[in-house]
């Protein structure tokens, strides 16, 4: 099929400088994440935001930036890692739950066009800004997807808040699924490359991740990465699984899609090339920029 052979094109494009992507990338190029994101509008059982410099895992940051401040970040990480291709926003809320990622990403975009715009979501607003999304310079969209089925993702996600409305349990699950598939299929059909992330929790999805990936794949997504659970929150007395069982969710999703298997749990504030092992965050959080508060 045309669109499929395009989004291909555009996958193969894309990934040989993406290090979240791409096996080798990830030990040749860098990434920077941006902590612009204040607010999520849902709620993973397993998720713990928080602000400190110690803790190395998503959701963590050691501040928040405005937009603005962001674009200065960029600069100044691109001055201690001329590597560096990729501009991403992974938290440590969710990117779309508020405007300033989006916001980040245009001006981003005007000054260093050259950079690939990565976003990260949970995917529940996915659909409705898809094109703003586009028009910011997003090129690759990763989306969380934990369960396609709600007796699985009411185990994962207690609530979900959508434009005011507080829902919780078996609706609120069927609520995000369906918005997920939707934002999915629509910001792949606008040609951005999709990878989707699935935490693998012990129990509770250990045996669903290749009817992820099954579905996902048919919605336009080009790549799947598995994060094994972190125990915290209210998940903290479930295992993190073995390399037995992350293995063998590898495998069933492979079926579908190709599985990367770089992935380190990066922080929201993360800088440098991943695959070299050392942050260069700390050394430009210390120049001191502007920040904004996030309550």
């Amino acid at each position: 099929m045309p669109e499929a052979f395009e989004r291909e094109t555009n996958f193969n494009h894309l990934i040989k400088q993406h290090p979240c992507f791409n096996g080798e990338a990830h030990f040749k190029y860098g990434r920077i994440h941006l902590p612009v994101s204040p607010d999520c509008n849902i709620q993973c059982r397993f998720c713990k935001r928080g602000f400190n410099k110690f803790e190395n895992r998503p959701g963590v940051s050691r501040c928040l930036l405005s937009p603005e401040a962001a674009v200065e970040m960029v600069s100044k990480a691109l001055e201690k890692c001329p590597e560096l291709t990729v501009a991403g926003i992974a938290g440590p809320g969710d990117t779309l739950a508020t405007d300033h990622a989006l916001n980040a990403f245009e001006l981003i975009h005007r000054q260093h066009p050259q950079l690939i715009n990565c976003l990260s979501t949970n995917g529940l607003l996915l659909e409705e800004k898809a094109e703003r999304i586009i028009a910011a310079g997003v090129r690759t969209v990763t989306v969380t997807v934990n369960a396609i089925d709600s007796d699985v993702l009411q185990h994962i996600c207690s609530h979900i808040i959508y434009h005011g409305q507080f829902f919780t349990g078996p609706y609120a699950a069927r609520f995000l699924i369906a918005a997920q598939i939707a934002g999915i299929r629509k910001i792949a059909s606008l040609g951005a490359v999709v990878k989707i992330n699935a935490v693998l929790i012990p129990g509770i999805n250990d045996h669903h991740l290749g009817q992820i990936a099954e579905v996902t794949s048919s919605l336009g997504a080009s790549l799947f990465n598995i994060i094994p659970l972190i125990p915290q929150h209210e998940l903290q007395e479930y295992p993190a699984p073995d390399c037995h069982q992350l293995n063998m969710a590898r495998e069933s999703a492979e079926k579908y899609l190709p599985v990367f298997r770089h992935c380190r749990h990066c922080r929201a504030d993360a800088c440098g090339i991943p695959g070299k092992g050392r942050d260069l965050s700390e050394g430009l959080y210390d120049q001191g920029l502007n920040t904004f508060s996030h309550g």
